[in-house]
């Protein structure tokens, strides 16, 4: 499935490959991959309040940003809630990124392999093989809460209405 004109890039229109997820819907599973190489999936957070931070790529000021604006905000959250941030970065480029900016409250992961979490939620952006600029907050039960795509990727997210969102699925 592909969707257009849903965002852009610096002005330029791109589409967006793979299903669309809706409030509401189940949150489907997805494989990505951890710092060190392990696989890791919707079900390694069952039970726990998640906030998905989608960023094209760490590298770059907006995503480093979003990425570090999400740790420092991940101290005030409940428990039952954790921030994951999934990128097209390489495991070992993300590593380094942690490491350099201080990013330890942020499960920070890379679907570089397969695209799995961009096919799955529908952010794979084809003309790049990057992941558009997104958040979803899914609850307990693995229900889609919030979704974001922010229409121009050098633009933020809206952190402070995915944070409230997560607060009222925690509660």
């Amino acid at each position: 499935m592909e969707r257009k004109d849903l965002v852009t890039f610096k002005g330029n229109p791109l589409t967006l490959v793979g299903g669309e997820v809706k409030v509401g819907d189940r949150a489907p599973g997805f494989t990505v991959l951890d710092k060190d190489l392990t696989q890791v999936g919707l079900a390694d957070f069952s039970g726990k309040v998640k906030i998905i931070s989608v960023t094209p790529s760490l590298d770059t000021p907006v995503c480093s940003l979003q990425a570090t604006t999400f740790n420092k905000k991940a101290q005030s959250l409940s428990p039952d809630t954790v921030i994951v941030n999934i990128s097209m970065d390489l495991p070992f480029a993300i590593a380094r990124f942690c490491s350099s900016q201080g990013i330890d409250r942020v499960r920070t992961l890379s679907d570089h392999r397969d695209a799995s979490f961009g096919n799955a939620y529908g952010v794979l952006v084809r003309e790049l093989r990057l992941l558009a600029r997104s958040i979803f907050v899914i609850d307990k039960a693995d229900v889609i809460r919030y979704v974001e795509i922010v229409p121009e990727m050098t633009n933020e997210p809206d952190y402070e209405r995915a944070l409230a969102e997560a607060e009222k699925a925690a509660s």
